[in-house]
């Protein structure tokens, strides 16, 4: 099990505060790790790290913020003196403020450019700062592993079908910028493996499925359907997967993508 520790070693979480990101969080710290919280919500990101534990800190981040990334790695290797482990979690997944035009705002047709562009910084320019600027650090120690958290949808198209109510009608579509962005970063993902190789740096991909959050039960039986186990991840199904990457366990490993799914992609 001590291929699995990661005591003395530093580990950034971006967008730490959604539902999968504070279970990275919890991952990491049982496993030893000192954890850095970075979320745009600072005061949540401090409360979420006294959560943690005494040892662990909160940092507000903006990822896409060259300025903003490089004040936090100042204090990360200020208080700790490394970084080992960068988890590029941070991403936009499209949510309407106005349910009843959801259909609508989300057909390819409609979809609006400023969406577009706004996700493009976030899930894919974000990626790209963060693992300059910490990675960076990384280069210098020559160590670290960089994992990115990317997304079935970086592999499949998404099956517009399980958008469909009980009656047959479409409540929602996946807009065209989340698999376009979480497909980048798959081959981001490969370009700096290949980059970083002869410093030490692995850098892998974590391609997990969808997560059972309060959605309609339509919506969680057609999605279940599709799956060979037949549901659902719950909120804790991509620990072991994230503290592998991170760790020893995986020292042989970069360039790969690890896809956590429930059988979604296999058939």
């Amino acid at each position: 099990m001590k291929l699995f520790s990661l005591e003395n070693k530093t580990a950034i979480v971006t967008g730490a505060l959604g539902l999968l990101g504070k279970k990275h969080c919890e991952a990491l710290a049982r496993a030893g790790a000192n954890v850095v919280v970075a979320d745009l919500d600072e005061s949540g990101a401090e409360s979420f790290a006294e959560i943690l534990g005494e040892k662990h800190g909160g940092l507000r981040i903006d990822v896409t913020s060259e300025r903003s990334l490089k004040i936090a790695r100042d204090k990360i290797v200020t208080r700790y003196g490394s970084i080992d482990i960068l988890v590029n979690n941070a991403a936009i997944n499209d949510m309407f403020e106005n349910p009843g035009m959801a259909k609508e705002l989300s057909a390819f047709e409609n979809y609006p450019l400023d969406a577009f562009k706004k996700s493009l910084d976030v899930n894919i320019t974000g990626v790209f700062l963060a693992s300059q600027v910490f990675g960076t650090v990384m280069a210098g120690q020559e160590s670290g592993s960089i994992i990115n958290i990317a997304s079935t949808y970086g592999l499949v198209g998404p099956d517009q079908s399980i958008y469909r109510n009980e009656c047959g009608e479409q409540t929602f579509y996946k807009s065209p910028v989340y698999p376009v962005t979480k497909g980048a970063v798959v081959n981001f993902t490969r370009f700096l493996a290949a980059y970083w190789g002869n410093k030490g740096i692995r850098v892998n991909t974590l391609s997990p499925g969808g997560v059972e959050n309060g959605q309609n039960e339509f919506f969680i039986q057609n999605y279940s359907a599709k799956t060979l186990l037949g549901r659902m991840a719950g909120p804790a199904d991509y620990q072991g997967a994230l503290v592998f990457l991170a760790s020893d366990a995986s020292a042989y490993m970069t360039g790969a993508n690890l896809i956590v799914d429930g059988g979604w992609t296999a058939i």
